[in-house]
């Protein structure tokens, strides 16, 4: 009673409080942030509120962005980043192969061209370089290849993968950059073999192979966060589960429409 006076509210009201002190819509929020939780360590971090969104909505929810966008903002869930983009530089174009691409980056039909390039990861026993090939229609990495050391084998390997797994029936457009080893005879000769069309980018620009610069981007932000591999088995195995379990099969794209390369692959056969 004298609670109730202090506070200036009907005994009633008291009470009811007393038992249940949150509103239906902090419980439900509750429930809510469970899920969002569940999004976010799925993906290890890398969703924000847009792909957690999405990842609720193909649960059944059917809360609002914006209420998603709130509670993971009043409860610090973030998309984990840390990398810089690239500055735009232009250049010379190639004098051995033309860029047969244009950024013409959206394509109608799977096989019809590919993307490719290298980065490096650090480990303790040195450099471990990655190589990948990304097939433009559904961003899919389709074929890749670990190395330690930057020899030719490390991009025909990532090539000799993708015409294995796909097999495509008609010429693929294949660009890259202007990297030696995408202008050895060794990658010609397996190109003229497998019926691959070569195309290179400008010297330097990186936005002619944006979409292989965006998948390495992905892959530092989400996994390798500027980490130190302690071995580049260790180091290969990360990636292999970043490439072949999680963004191929699970990561939501934007560019898809918000689902994976392979439900992309799958909803428009």
């Amino acid at each position: 009673m004298t609670m109730c006076r202090v506070l200036q509210v009907a005994r009633s009201g008291f009470y009811h409080w007393l038992h249940k002190p949150l509103s239906d819509r902090a419980i439900d929020d509750q429930r809510l942030l469970a899920q969002i939780l569940a999004s976010y360590q799925g993906s290890s971090g890398v969703y924000g509120a847009p792909r957690v969104f999405l990842d609720l909505r193909e649960a059944g929810e059917t809360c609002g962005k914006n209420r998603v966008a709130r509670l993971m903002k009043e409860h610090k869930i973030k998309a984990l980043r840390g990398y810089k983009a690239p500055r735009v530089i232009a250049g010379r174009p190639s004098i051995l192969t033309p860029n047969k691409l244009q950024r013409e980056f959206t394509v109608s039909h799977p096989d019809k061209a590919w993307v490719t390039d290298i980065t490096y990861l650090r480990t303790w026993q040195g450099w471990l370089y990655l190589a990948v090939v990304v097939d433009l229609f559904s961003r899919r990495v389709v074929g890749w290849s670990m190395k330690p050391t930057l020899h030719r084998s490390l991009v025909v390997d990532a090539l000799l993968m993708a015409v294995w797994r796909r097999r495509p029936k008609e010429k693929v457009l294949v660009h890259s950059d202007q990297g030696s080893q995408y202008g050895s005879d060794d990658w010609h000769r397996f190109c003229l073999a497998h019926n691959l069309d070569p195309s290179m980018s400008r010297r330097g620009n990186c936005w002619d192979n944006a979409v292989a610069e965006s998948f390495f981007s992905s892959l530092k932000k989400e996994r390798i966060r500027k980490r130190i591999y302690k071995t580049r088995d260790l180091a290969k195995a990360d990636v292999f589960d970043y490439i072949e379990v999680f963004y191929n099969r699970v990561r939501r794209h934007t560019h898809l429409g918000g689902v994976s390369p392979e439900a992309f692959e799958m909803a428009s056969v």
